[in-house]
């Protein structure tokens, strides 16, 4: 068991080498930002890694508040699901109505590596290369699709 102060040294080494591998990877050798994760250009919708006690997820998750513009986002991804899942086939999961560990609702589409553990260092490298190479196409495809899904009245009041 770690303390709460080992428990984020652990996470913070966990992500220093995760960096370091991100950088052997040729295509993203020499990019200051190899990953977009927030920065998708789409308001409410993220690319995010959760490395976890009993898996490690790569995602969209899409974040509005507004239970009524995370379904309306989620369907317009969905439209265009054969760009999404474009060298992901079938290992995507569609979830419109998934709850975080902190309760908070959200929908993400995903695909997991089970009987990983971030507590196990021995577990990294294998978790490292599934983040990295499933993060790359599925950013890559999402923002193909960016300006396409694109909520142009975000932050505007209309009827959500």
């Amino acid at each position: 068991m770690y303390s709460k102060e080992e428990k984020r040294l652990l996470v913070q080494e966990f992500w220093l080498m995760f960096d370091k591998y991100s950088n052997s990877i040729p295509s993203l050798k020499h990019k200051r930002k190899k990953w977009s994760l927030h920065r998708t250009g789409v308001n409410g919708v993220d690319l995010r890694f959760e490395p976890g006690r009993k898996s490690v997820q790569v995602m969209i998750e899409i974040t509005h508040k507004s239970e009524a513009r995370r379904l309306d986002m989620f369907e317009r991804i969905e439209s265009y699901k054969v760009i999404i899942e474009s060298g992901l086939e079938g290992e995507l999961i569609w979830d419109f109505n998934y709850t975080r560990d902190n309760g908070q609702e959200v929908c993400r589409i995903y695909t997991e590596k089970k009987d990983l553990d971030i507590h196990r260092k021995e577990h990294w490298p294998e978790m490292f290369t599934f983040m990295a190479e499933k993060m790359e196409p599925l950013q890559n495809n999402l923002l193909e699709i960016a300006e396409m899904i694109k909520d142009k009245n975000w932050g505007k009041q209309d009827e959500y």
